[in-house]
């Protein structure tokens, strides 16, 4: 395939060759009424070739918006791309594309795949999007807009394979622990597939994420028996080092002296108590520290 690049085209100022078409169109006017006064079908040699300029300069003004552009084909030759906003006048036998250079988005639709752990999950997107090298949109793919739709829904595909929806570790990226980084690789996956497009990236996100329906409880289970055994292992550490404080205070203090079993009794004690989910009730030992 050749490599196509894109370049300026050759225009001229379209008011500037609106002035002529004008002067061009009463000369016209004036031989024809000089025609008919005069009975002179010779003027016909000078009438029917102006008549033929007025018309080829009539075909070849364009109006370009900001971000928008023309791109123009002659006799199938790419001849270049005129971009800049205004009034311009271009060969009137070139064919004119409009490729938009404005931002678009795409928001694709719920897609299931599976996830680097097998599960299967719905995912969706946002990607926003512009053209950067009208050369390469018109001529490089058959219609950059389906490209960049079909493109985009398979990179979603890829990147839904290749992270897990969730995990335990916190340092380790996942769907939905580290959406920056995922937007960032969603976002060079889709720079690499769109650039023969002549497309850039702006952002890419996602937009939609869960679990497929089928799944959908056992995995809400799931994640509730983490977060319990997280909250008791914080309990357990927090108590653990609670209980270290208390033993560690009484024996710089001397208030009082505790052999290993009362140590291992008084341990017990507090960490019942501080681990328990409901409200410990007190005992009072009216006895010795061994009834």
């Amino acid at each position: 395939m050749d490599k196509i690049v894109e370049k300026s085209a050759n225009k001229l100022n379209g008011f500037l060759m609106l002035i002529t078409l004008l002067t061009l169109i009463v000369l016209e006017i004036y031989l024809l009424i000089l025609g008919i006064r005069t009975n002179n079908p010779q003027i016909l040699w000078f009438f029917v070739p102006i008549l033929l300029i007025i018309i080829m300069i009539s075909s070849g003004f364009i109006v370009v918006q900001p971000n928008d552009s023309r791109v123009l084909i002659l006799f199938g030759k790419y001849t270049g791309s005129v971009r800049t906003p205004g009034f311009w006048f271009v060969n009137p036998f070139t064919i004119r594309k409009k490729v938009s250079l404005r931002i678009r988005n795409f928001n694709s639709q719920k897609i299931k795949v599976n996830d680097l752990h097998g599960n299967p999950i719905e995912i969706g997107a946002v990607v926003v999007w512009r053209v950067i090298d009208t050369a390469k949109a018109v001529f490089d793919v058959e219609n950059y807009e389906q490209f960049v739709d079909v493109q985009s829904e398979t990179a979603i595909r890829q990147l839904a394979s290749e992270y897990p929806y969730d995990v335990d570790q916190e340092d380790k990226p996942s769907l939905r622990g580290t959406p920056q980084e995922i937007a960032e690789s969603l976002k060079n996956m889709l720079q690499v597939r769109l650039e023969v497009a002549g497309v850039e990236i702006i952002e890419a996100r996602i937009s939609h994420l869960a679990y497929a329906p089928e799944i959908a409880q056992a995995m809400l289970r799931r994640q509730q028996a983490q977060a319990i055994i997280a909250a008791r292992t914080k309990i357990v550490e927090g108590a653990v080092g609670m209980v270290e404080m208390a033993l560690k205070a009484l024996s710089e203090q001397n208030i009082v002296k505790l052999d290993d079993d009362k140590k291992a009794t008084m341990v017990n004690n507090l960490m019942v108590a501080l681990v328990s989910e409901t409200e410990a009730q007190p005992v009072i030992n009216t006895g010795t520290l061994y009834q």
